[in-house]
């Protein structure tokens, strides 16, 4: 049934009939859904929807609240009194009420924000059955150094599940990303392009992982061959309304799948992306080598994983050892020695070495950061309040007088605190539920939030609340309630030490100290990320587009139209290849070295490539010469590191020595060695690269173009592509934009310091103003006297300024070490890294600096402009 797009938001409506007066509801609800219909027809959905959230917030008054019926009794009047001067008062001082409101709703919104994310992460497939007991089994690459693979060989599941009984029950599965779906529809060839991939599926897989079966039985959807299931959503966009059981779909043109069941949609707290599951026996037909349970420890495919879980009381470390038998029996002789170890569930998203989006260690960092976001609000509001300490001494040397009790005093002001804070939270919830669609947008998140039917939610927000009044209150409270109500009366506190002078300092110290560590965060994250973009990599990536061969085409058919691509005006180079010089795609293999009979200790990254590659990527040849032309494997370049692997004394030194790599299938002499480039992201070293003519792994055209025709060069390459490969889909990338998508975590860890470094700044400026105020109220009589003895508008102006300059130096000095240390930490997962100099650190103190300059700038001009008569007059 299609959803009404014209009803409010459900959480605000809720609000609304849960504070308004039953006689009232009906009236008020009704006059309300007409005038967001009729808002929704003129303004549209959005704006009709933030319209009727400031109605509702708009109604909240005494008239319409629902009646308690609550006796009057002292308590109750109390905190009614309570209530009605603390509203005055903050009426009476719109600046200060709106200053604090905004501090703390920022600060508020920031946190919804980090609340919700990390609970997301925090929850990612942990509502399986057994999620204690199940594991994936990881690979553990021990060679020269040792690499980490949540890969395993594909027959380890198998003679697992026969050789031991430590496992209740087991599961493989193979994903091929980026899958060319077909349907055939009469005379019409529909295609999509899957990138979560099509997962060939074990069917206990569905015992392990509690993905609901819609429709379809099942114990038989994933029995046969040829038999796949889909989630909700992917059933309605392959085969729209109708009932997707029993229908046919194709994998690559070439291998039919009949649909036998359809899944639940998949929640998005799982890390499990493919919505298109086929049978395991269907793997013998697509990938042989893969799918043999008895020569398929050679090697370790990606997407080949394992999970299992074990039976209760089953030791993991039992079941490493006996998993390292499989070693010694199927691999005894490779260099390439493989540790096969239990990764828990809980683990698998949060550990980066096997491929983890989240370390548990970045979710704290987020934590603490608003944390420190919530506590500068606060400080902010400690600040502002302490300043309106004369503009209400009176107020409560009046009140002592009339026989307020110190209690009281201190009652009136937190209820005052009360007040901002939640004014504030109810502020930052409609902010909220606005701004979210957009910071989803912004930092490519899936965070939802619906504050009315989320316990979790809403308990938390409360808990901010009730601290944030506590925090926030408590001194400040505690100072007002305190005044002796003569010195009160007489407006004689400026000599003594109530409202801690130190305490604001230490506070705005506080507040500095957090900006200034986010600014020097944000720009050594800006520097490493502008390194990473600018800095040489050995090889041109720019005007380069990689254009992927078809998966039906042959060496000729690869050849030809390569020729053919060279010929399009506005084409200056084509190569065919593997891959990219740099690239996420990576065939890594073991080599043997002249005439041994053993593989070397190292892993090479072999990249299968025609002779005009050196050319398109421009790189370069410090000894020998080019591949010459050939279809077969003949001749080998090397790169300078493999030079020194190999124990070589010079480039020259390895020309005309010979290299056999894939098990002995390629064998080649040394007719060239490159200098060195990156093959990856700077978070690795540079790996020993082997390049040699390789045909049956060429998979991209390399196409180097005139950026200016480039929209008619890539229609004109599309067009005769399509020509060849009718029944496919025509696939291009910039070579730079594939690059710059190594660094996305970095570029989100950015975009997230930037926005919290911004806001604490905000925050921070808005206390500076508290304490510049308090100083300005102080001075008063000290600046006229002083204008009256001859004191210039500069002379003054320095008498406010340094005592900021001195607060922002000693942020500095105890900034410096903890930014510097927390960036060397982060700066550790790149091997090529930028150094953290001075001019980082100067450039996070002449910031604030500028920022404080600004802040305070007119205000104290203001006051040092002020006629001298007008600060020495007295009341």
């Amino acid at each position: 049934m299609k959803k009404n797009t014209t009803t409010p938001p459900a959480s605000f409506q809720r609000f609304f009939r849960w504070y308004c007066h039953p006689d009232l509801l009906d009236y008020i609800e009704g006059d309300l859904l007409e005038v967001y219909g009729r808002r929704v027809k003129k303004l549209g959905k959005r704006k009709a929807d933030l319209k009727f959230i400031i109605d509702v917030l708009l109604l909240l008054r005494p008239g319409i609240i629902r009646s308690r019926r609550r006796q009057l009794t002292t308590p109750y009047g109390m905190y009614k009194s309570y209530f009605k001067i603390g509203w005055r008062n903050l009426l009476g001082n719109k600046a200060y009420t709106l200053i604090n409101m905004a501090g703390l709703a920022s600060s508020v919104v920031c946190a919804i924000f980090i609340f919700s994310f990390v609970r997301q992460h925090l929850a990612v497939d942990n509502f399986h059955p057994y999620p204690e007991r199940t594991y994936r089994v990881v690979t553990e690459l021990h060679r020269d150094v040792v690499a980490y693979q949540s890969n395993v060989p594909s027959p380890l599941g198998e003679h697992f599940r026969n050789d031991y009984t430590y496992a209740e029950k087991i599961a493989r599965v193979y994903t091929e990303s980026d899958a060319l779906i077909t349907l055939r529809k009469e005379n019409e060839l529909v295609k999509f392009k899957e990138t979560g991939g099509i997962a060939f599926t074990e069917a206990a897989f569905f015992d392990i992982f509690h993905f609901p079966l819609l429709k379809g039985r099942p114990a038989t959807v994933l029995t046969e061959p040829n038999t796949a299931i889909l989630t909700e959503r992917m059933a309605r966009k392959l085969f729209g309304e109708k009932d997707p059981v029993g229908e046919v779909f194709w994998f690559q043109n070439r291998f039919p799948f009949t649909v036998t069941g359809v899944l639940q949609d998949l929640p998005a707290n799982t890390d499990i992306r493919s919505e298109i599951f086929v049978s395991y026996p269907s793997l013998r037909t697509f990938d042989p080598w893969l799918s043999d349970d008895t020569d398929g420890w050679g090697g370790i495919r990606d997407g080949m994983k394992c999970y299992v879980v074990l039976k209760p009381g089953v030791p993991t470390a039992q079941v490493e050892d006996v998993l390292s038998a499989y070693v010694k029996k199927f691999r005894p002789t490779s260099k390439n020695v493989h540790h096969y170890k239990l990764q828990p569930l809980r683990d698998v998203h949060f550990n980066a070495q096997y491929g983890g989006p989240v370390a548990k260690s970045k979710l704290w960092v987020i934590l603490i950061i608003g944390a420190f976001l919530i506590i500068t609000a606060c400080v902010n509001f400690i600040n502002l309040a302490t300043a309106q300490v004369l503009r209400r001494s009176k107020d409560v040397g009046v009140r002592k007088t009339l026989g307020s009790s110190k209690s009281q005093l201190f009652g009136q002001f937190m209820v005052e605190t009360a007040l901002i804070t939640f004014a504030a939270i109810a502020f930052a919830a409609m902010l909220a539920y606005i701004l979210f669609p957009y910071i989803n947008a912004f930092f490519q998140t899936h965070i939802q939030i619906d504050l009315f039917s989320d316990p979790t939610l809403l308990l938390f927000m409360l808990g901010v609340g009730v601290g944030v009044t506590f925090l926030a209150g408590y001194y400040p409270a505690a100072v007002l309630a305190g005044f002796q109500p003569v010195a009160a009366l007489k407006g004689k506190l400026l000599h003594q030490r109530r409202g801690g002078f130190n305490t604001r300092r230490t506070l705005i110290v506080a507040q500095f100290v957090i900006a200034q560590v986010l600014m020097i965060g944000m720009l050594v994250i800006m520097n490493q990320m502008r390194f990473a973009r600018q800095s040489d990599l050995g090889f041109d990536k720019e005007a380069i587009v990689m254009v992927a061969v078809g998966r039906d085409s042959t060496r000729t058919i690869a050849t030809t139209f390569k020729n053919e691509i060279a010929r399009i005006p506005g084409v200056e180079k084509v190569a065919l290849c593997y891959a990219a010089p740099s690239s996420n795609i990576d065939w890594g293999n073991s080599i043997r070295f002249e005439n041994s009979t053993e593989e070397v200790n190292f892993r090479t990254s072999i990249k299968s490539a025609d002779a005009d590659y050196l050319s398109t990527f421009g790189l370069t040849l410090v000894a020998g010469r080019n591949l010459v032309p050939s279809d077969t494997v003949r001749e080998m370049l090397i790169n300078e590191v493999m030079v020194r692997k190999l124990g070589l004394s010079s480039a020259e030194d390895a020309l005309g020595r010979h290299i056999a790599a894939n098990g002995g299938r390629m064998k080649g002499a040394i007719v060239g060695v490159l200098k060195d480039f990156h093959d990856k992201s700077f978070h690795e070293e540079i790996s020993p690269v082997l390049i040699t003519t390789y045909t049956e792994d060429y998979s991209n055209y390399a196409v180097k173009i005139d950026l200016a025709s480039a929209r008619s060069v890539l229609a004109t390459i599309e067009e005769k592509w399509l020509e060849l490969h009718p029944d496919q889909l025509f696939e291009y990338e910039f070579l730079d934009d594939s690059i710059a998508g190594f660094y996305t975590a970095e570029e989100t860890s950015l975009k997230l310091i930037q926005t919290f470094s911004l806001i604490a700044i905000f925050i921070g400026c808005l206390g500076l103003y508290g304490l510049v105020s308090f100083m300005i109220a102080q001075k008063t009589k000290e600046i006229g006297i002083r204008k009256v003895l001859g004191g210039t508008v500069t002379h003054i102006t320095w008498l406010f300024g340094k005592e900021f300059i001195q607060l922002i130096v000693i942020a500095f000095l105890i900034a410096t070490p903890i930014g510097w240390w927390g960036m060397r930490q982060w700066l550790q997962d790149y091997k090529f890294q930028v150094p953290l100099d001075a001019a980082t650190f100067l450039w996070a103190f002449g910031g604030s600096c500028f920022v404080a300059a600004c802040t305070i700038g007119y205000q104290v001009l203001k006051t040092a402009g002020t006629n001298p008569v007008k600060s020495l007059r007295t009341e």
